[in-house]
């Protein structure tokens, strides 16, 4: 993680980072490596956590309020209505990029609010491979 930050000048002196945090390994563990980061990293920064709630009933924040507690790393948690706007208005039949495209919108506002010049996502190759090719077998679009 660290060489790639100073391979690609990631991390400047004073950034203020938002950390989304979905709940999963991915980034919860990226919450992890900012903590260690920072604790010794030559340039001074800091970071807060991002959740976004879709408005699903069973979104549960009580796991990523232990982390950020144990981690002293404020946490954001910001509802939306993307779970209305995908599937009971659009009805949307392949919902990924459009709840995507909603929950960033949400992050990017609440960077903004917060006052970070800086987004981190903890999506990796798997990631997006997988996002690839389930648009590719699910909406059929070449």
């Amino acid at each position: 993680m660290r060489k790639a930050i100073e391979e690609y000048k990631m991390i400047e002196e004073n950034d203020k980072i938002g950390v989304c945090l979905s709940g999963g390994k991915d980034s919860i563990t990226m919450l992890h490596a900012f903590k260690t980061l920072q604790r010794f990293y030559p340039k001074k920064f800091e970071f807060i956590a991002i959740s976004i709630n879709p408005g699903f009933d069973f979104f549960d924040t009580n796991l990523l309020k232990k982390i950020c507690t144990s981690l002293d790393v404020p946490l954001f948690i910001e509802n939306s209505n993307a779970k209305e706007i995908v599937f009971d208005i659009r009805k949307e039949k392949n919902p990924c990029s459009l709840c995507a495209n909603l929950r960033r919108g949400v992050i990017n506002s609440i960077a903004i609010r917060e006052g970070c010049n800086k987004i981190a996502i903890g999506h990796n190759q798997d990631d997006v491979l997988e996002t690839f090719l389930l648009n590719l077998f699910y909406t059929r679009k070449y």
